[in-house]
């Protein structure tokens, strides 16, 4: 373990495993932030979003309001979730997600809320979403409003990217691909992030999820509220220059193996395997 992640350690001990009749109020609050966020969708997605979508303006000016509001809900959401005692939140350099624009944020995956968390620390954020979330009638509204980007072929998600990127939205990428599995530092990172990366010239900005004790993982049913706090951490990197492996010889593909490779590397580097 390194010093970094020693003094993480320090400042987010193991919280008490809750049992029995204890655990009913955490398991209860958990379920009922969850069925805020169900209904919050749904309804803004009715409402709200629709409104702030279609108000005049030019398209640019409109998605950035949808992408504003979102950003206010979900960081409510992450204020239910600490006042219920399942995360406890942390930030390091965090200014650094408030300030970006245009770049691409790639991040671990240790839990399910964490595209919740780091759109609720930044304003002007977007994502890539699965497919499935477009026909979720919570979410769909939601997704589309805010000019998000469903997970479709590599040749149309490029160009996609693109669009969002030119108007100076960030995109928040996991180059994992799914969570986390426990007792993993990180799963294998794919090519997708170094590709688009360097095929639109986005700086990256690496920013690196400590969950101690771990919760909410892949192997975890999203029912089943984790029994003791998850102490996240929020550590914003330093922005990596794209144009620094653009220059280079050997071509995008080759260039997309190496800055992957050395993406994985620096992640491996600064995280540690919480069990």
């Amino acid at each position: 373990m390194t010093e970094h992640t020693q003094k993480l350690a320090r400042r987010s001990p193991c919280q008490h495993r809750l049992t029995g009749l204890a655990y009913v109020p955490r398991w209860l609050g958990g379920m009922l932030c969850y069925i805020c966020f169900g209904l919050g969708g749904l309804l803004s997605s009715l409402t709200i979003l629709p409104l702030l979508k279609y108000w005049p303006g030019k398209p640019e000016v409109r998605i950035k309001r949808v992408q504003k509001a979102v950003h206010l809900m979900f960081r409510g959401f992450v204020r239910m979730l600490s006042a219920a005692g399942v995360i406890k939140l942390e930030t390091k350099e965090v200014e650094r997600l408030a300030n970006a624009e245009a770049m691409l944020v790639i991040a671990n995956h240790p839990t399910l809320i964490d595209v919740v968390v780091l759109i609720s620390l930044m304003p002007n954020a977007g994502c890539i979403v699965k497919q499935g979330l477009w026909r979720n009638p919570f979410m769909r509204g939601v997704v589309s409003a805010a000019g998000y980007i469903p997970n479709r072929g590599a040749e149309l998600l490029l160009d996609d990217c693109r669009d969002v990127l030119s108007r100076g939205t960030n995109l928040i990428i996991f180059p994992e691909g799914t969570r986390t599995v426990l007792g993993e530092q990180i799963n294998p990172f794919a090519r997708g992030a170094a590709n688009i990366a360097l095929r639109t010239g986005s700086d990256i900005l690496p920013v690196l999820l400590h969950t101690k004790p771990p919760g909410l993982t892949k192997q975890d049913p999203w029912w089943e509220i984790p029994r003791r706090t998850i102490g996240m951490t929020v550590e914003v990197g330093t922005p990596i220059s794209a144009m620094d492996y653009k220059a280079e010889e050997g071509g995008d593909a080759r260039m997309a193996r190496i800055l992957t490779r050395e993406m994985e590397n620096y992640y491996k580097q600064r995280l540690e395997i919480e069990l």
